[in-house]
């Protein structure tokens, strides 16, 4: 009996899959201690971000199931 296998909860909790292949994220420092930085760099960091070329392959792993 072939088992099957399972993508990583904690990963599909925190990256979406774009329709290009990318992997979308969230940006870190919007949580602690957000009133020290300016609202411009909270608007900006409400923005997504994506994982880099290199850590796609890495990330990919997670994603097999």
């Amino acid at each position: 009996m072939k088992n099957k296998m399972k993508s990583k909860k904690a990963a599909t909790k925190r990256f979406k899959m774009t329709a290009s292949g990318q992997l979308k994220r969230k940006q870190c420092g919007r949580n602690h201690q957000a009133w020290a930085r300016s609202k411009k760099q909270r608007r900006h960091l409400s923005k997504p971000a994506y994982v880099s070329k290199q850590d796609q392959g890495r990330m990919a792993q997670l994603f097999q199931g």
